[in-house]
């Protein structure tokens, strides 16, 4: 276990860091922030800021040195410099090695019986060719690694779309489109002593590839799909010795839930537990790399809306406050820019 007046070591300087960070110091942690970028809104919440690459051997042992633990606020970390921090790293490297390449993300779900959307690599277009003709179109070609909130992505509407597309040179993958009635993820956390907790499930609207609303609890389309869902969660954090907050994302349509994609780590998603739960996603990230006991994840309200700020939506922060009932969260991004997460807003049913 370790006691609060420790220093907690964070992998990247975004949002999800600098809400990590809070709550660590809620519970009387200091945070100190490994991240290559010279501006960090994490940074500016913590105690200590180390600016260096991810392969400085060591800039990363004078950070480790300082730390008790060490977590991630994103999965796109390159895991070969990480090796030597592996004793203090939590969640372990297997979950970035797993949720940073789709195809073994997708091999390793479906070894534990989950079911993704048909897909298959691709790596010239001649496997592109072959993949549209035996899963069809529209579909979605992705990057296999590195993408995220749309990026990365294009979509394939016919055979002449992927005639007509220069692909770039990485290794790629092509899904089919899945008929899904709603979209919604799994939030759970595991301590270190095993025990699993789950959030209630939010479901989710995407705009553009970027997360939208997340309305808790979802609808009863949603809600007859969490327990196969949750299920597939649970052995998914199992399998890998998970330790902390772990997200996936679902479709749910009439045959079920069909896997997206995993996150490990607390989620955009899961931005409504702050209000919205007895214990937020980040307070329970910080209760379970540090060895603590588990927090209640039950609702704190009838339910929960939670919605993005992005891009120039940051500039009605006065309209949202007009509202009592807002709760406003402001990243501190100097520059708001088309797709950029600025802020969100929660709003509770009481």
């Amino acid at each position: 276990m370790i006691a609060p007046g420790e220093t907690i070591g964070i992998l990247g300087g975004g949002q999800l860091g600098r809400m990590i960070a809070m709550a660590a110091a809620q519970l009387g942690y200091r945070c100190h922030i490994y991240a290559p970028e010279p501006e960090s809104i994490a940074a500016e919440v913590s105690a200590a800021f180390t600016c260096a690459a991810w392969d400085d051997a060591e800039a990363l042992a004078g950070f480790a040195a300082d730390c008790a633990v060490i977590t991630y606020e994103f999965e796109n970390v390159p895991v070969g410099p990480l090796a030597p921090l592996a004793d203090k790293l939590l969640a372990h490297p297997r979950a970035l090695e797993t949720a940073q390449d789709r195809v073994n993300e997708k091999l390793f779900v479906e070894q534990l019986g989950g079911k993704p959307a048909p897909w298959a690599e691709v790596n010239s277009a001649a496997d592109l060719a072959a993949a549209i003709a035996r899963i069809g179109t529209p579909g979605i070609l992705k990057t296999r690694r590195d993408g995220y909130d749309g990026k990365g992505q294009w979509r394939i509407m016919s055979s002449a779309d992927a005639e007509a597309l220069v692909l770039p040179d990485k290794p790629l993958v092509y899904e089919g489109f899945v008929d899904f009635r709603a979209e919604f993820s799994v939030l759970l956390c595991r301590g270190a002593d095993g025990d699993i907790r789950f959030w209630d499930t939010q479901e989710n609207i995407h705009n553009g590839g970027i997360l939208d609303t997340s309305t808790v609890p979802g609808s009863d389309l949603v809600q007859g799909e969490v327990a196969e869902a949750r299920a597939l969660a649970a052995k998914v954090a199992e399998a890998l010795g998970y330790v902390g907050v772990l997200t996936l994302e679902f479709f749910a349509t009439e045959s079920g839930p069909v896997f997206n994609e995993m996150a490990p780590r607390v989620h955009n998603s899961g931005h409504w537990t702050i209000e919205g739960a007895i214990t937020s996603q980040f307070e329970n990230h910080v209760r379970a790399i540090c060895g603590l006991p588990l927090g209640e994840c039950r609702l704190a309200a009838k339910g929960v809306v939670m919605n993005n700020l992005i891009g120039d939506d940051v500039h009605d922060w006065a309209q949202i406050l007009s509202d009592p009932a807002n709760h406003l969260h402001l990243y501190g991004k100097a520059a708001a820019r088309p797709g950029r997460k600025m802020g969100h807003v929660t709003r509770l049913t009481l």
